[in-house]
């Protein structure tokens, strides 16, 4: 009797009921719930507190001496780990990129900030992946450039490399672009700072994009941190859309 397709988070259910009370989803199924990284086929990542909840199928446990109040919240009815605890549990086993992109979806959404992920930080020092972590808050806490200057040095790295110079600040449609290639039909757009401010801005950039992608434009996004760090690998990839010059 009865319907035989599980219910949305049947299984991260189950798998809280078997390892306890004191039990949370953790890890990359925490990562999960809070948007932070795509889904997974894998096994439920589930954190116990002073028990040893043992692995079985489907279920991937990790067992803390302490898991403190403020590492934990809910999410979707369920106990989680937060979204700061969460980015220090995943991070041992993240490339920096990827590590980087949750790290970035988690300030989108605004679900922390540099401050929440220092904190975590510095009550789990020796955690492993912490030092991937701070690092990359180190990175982007660094000085940063303010937008002016980050067209300036993207338009500099335009002629250091003898490409065909832009039209700069025009506007097509309703919009102001930052640099447009007409003739080739690109434009790129320069973010002057690390993160998107707000959800609600990165949707309205995103169908800015999408309106001048159906106008017949290219639009690639350039950071000052791209700029700065990878400017050899920035200047390549406006190469390519342009094309041969």
């Amino acid at each position: 009797m009865g319907h035989t397709a599980l219910r949305p988070l049947a299984q991260e259910t189950a798998a809280l009921l078997a390892c306890g009370s004191t039990a949370v989803i953790s890890h990359r199924s925490a990562a999960l719930l809070w948007g932070l990284l795509p889904i997974y086929d894998g096994p439920v990542d589930v954190t116990a507190a002073g028990r040893d909840c043992r692995s079985r199928v489907g279920i991937r446990a990790h067992t803390s001496v302490h898991l403190p109040r403020e590492d934990r919240a809910r999410r979707k009815g369920l106990p989680v780990t937060t979204p700061e605890r969460t980015l220090v549990d995943v991070a041992p086993g993240l490339e920096a990129g990827v590590l980087e992109r949750a790290f970035e979806e988690a300030i989108v959404q605004r679900l922390t900030d540099h401050a929440g992920v220092a904190a975590v930080l510095h009550r789990r020092p020796g955690r492993p992946g912490s030092s991937a972590l701070r690092d990359l808050l180190g990175r982007l806490e660094g000085p940063q450039l303010t937008r002016s200057e980050a067209e300036k040095r993207m338009l500099g790295l335009v002629r250091a490399a003898a490409l065909p110079a832009p039209q700069t600040n025009v506007r097509i449609g309703p919009y102001e672009v930052d640099a447009v290639w007409n003739e080739q039909r690109v434009i790129v757009e320069v973010d002057g700072y690390a993160f998107h401010s707000s959800r609600a801005a990165f949707e309205r950039d995103r169908a800015r994009d999408a309106d001048l992608q159906a106008r017949g434009f290219r639009v690639v996004r350039v950071t000052w941190r791209q700029i700065v760090d990878r400017p050899e690998a920035t200047i390549a990839r406006i190469a390519r859309l342009l094309g041969p010059s």
